[in-house]
């Protein structure tokens, strides 16, 4: 892809909207993660953010060829990887048509009902594009055709950025490949509730980012290694690289999680997390099993701390412990989430008692993670 410096310089000046701060270092953190964009294979807006909070908090930063950021803190103790993923759910151009349309590559795991009547931003060569995804007008649909009941397939949805041909695509600085992202804007909701885009995974940005601040005032006995991969929604491509580079005795992923109680009611089977009723951990997703013994830890550990913790199984799920447990001679693993009502679409709704719980739920569990402690997940020796 052609890439400048112009556009992801100005697409940072667009992902900050000129609305009222919001309220404290978290709040603020939320927000900007959220809001800047990073679709799958352009990770850069997300990448930058990381780097700059991660810094000051850690020993040592770097990166894998791919371009997942590898943060180390301490020097001593066993080797601890805690996992998110920088990338969110997105599209790519795939063609220009004569009239000045643009057929999309989605990338992630969309709806198809998702996708048309909504705003998107084109990363181009020459800084950021808005465009919309048009659908056929309610006055032309007949009112007793099927079309009105239909969902429109994402071959027929194309994206629309005013231009009169394809020259016009041109003259913005568009062309195949360019990526794309949801136009869709932090915004704070009454009762300490957010609304914003890519919740999944921003929500885990975030909280290892606070977690470490705290872990870096308080110390911790390990060597801790905070791995931000890319492509996780393409198939959970960067987590493996990651993990081979840091080679851990134990990963920890947090990701965003799912909920039930928005209407239509959930079937119970599918999921049963909770907006508001704190943190949670899979038992059970379509990617990977977590270590039996890495969830009765978490489930002791929460409990002691008087963390609430939800716990779920997801089959239409998948996140970085699956190839992270199958790295190096094995990987003990677990996945953390943060409840998420509406998730792989524009907006979604996260609640900051669940953040802050996890926040404290991520700090305990460092600090609890000796070498006597790491060693006695990993031994699977059978009692005598």
């Amino acid at each position: 892809m052609r890439r400048t410096a112009c556009a992801i310089v100005s697409l940072a000046l667009l992902a900050t909207p000129a609305l009222a701060a919001p309220g404290d270092r978290s709040e603020r953190l939320l927000a900007e993660l959220s809001n800047a964009g990073s679709p799958p294979g352009y990770e850069e807006p997300v990448r930058a953010i990381m780097v700059r909070e991660l810094k000051p908090i850690t020993d040592k930063i770097g990166y894998d060829g791919l371009g997942s950021v590898i943060a180390q803190s301490g020097s001593s103790g066993p080797r601890i990887m805690l996992d998110v993923h920088m990338d969110e759910l997105g599209g790519m151009i795939r063609r220009v048509t004569p009239d000045g349309y643009m057929t999309m590559q989605m990338l992630g795991g969309w709806l198809d009902q998702a996708l048309p009547g909504q705003r998107w931003i084109i990363i181009g060569a020459n800084g950021p594009v808005h465009a919309v995804t048009g659908i056929r007008d309610a006055h032309l649909v007949p009112a007793t055709s099927d079309e009105r009941n239909k969902v429109v397939s994402r071959d027929n949805v194309f994206l629309d950025v005013g231009a009169k041909d394809a020259a016009g695509v041109a003259a913005l600085g568009v062309s195949p490949g360019d990526p794309v992202i949801p136009d869709s804007t932090f915004l704070a909701m009454p009762n300490g509730r957010y609304v914003g885009k890519a919740w999944d995974d921003r929500a885990g940005c975030a909280v290892v980012i606070e977690a470490m601040r705290r872990l870096r005032a308080s110390g911790h006995p390990n060597q801790l290694f905070i791995a931000a991969t890319v492509q996780e929604e393409m198939g959970m491509r960067g987590a493996q690289p990651a993990a081979e580079a840091i080679k851990p005795d134990i990963a920890i992923a947090i990701e965003g999680g799912l909920t039930s109680d928005n209407p239509p009611k959930q079937n119970a089977e599918e999921t049963q997390g909770r907006l508001g009723a704190g943190p949670g951990m899979f038992l059970f997703d379509g990617s990977a099993l977590p270590s039996r013994r890495m969830v009765r830890f978490v489930d002791d550990t929460a409990r002691a701390k008087g963390i609430p913790l939800q716990h779920d199984l997801i089959a239409g799920y998948g996140e970085d412990t699956a190839p992270i447990q199958k790295s190096g001679t094995g990987v003990p693993t677990v996945n953390l989430v943060v409840p998420v009502r509406y998730t792989h679409v524009h907006n979604g709704i996260m609640d900051r008692a669940d953040f802050d719980g996890m926040v404290d739920l991520v700090v305990a569990l460092i600090q609890k993670l000796d070498a006597p402690t790491v060693a006695k997940l990993r031994d699977y020796t059978p009692a005598p």
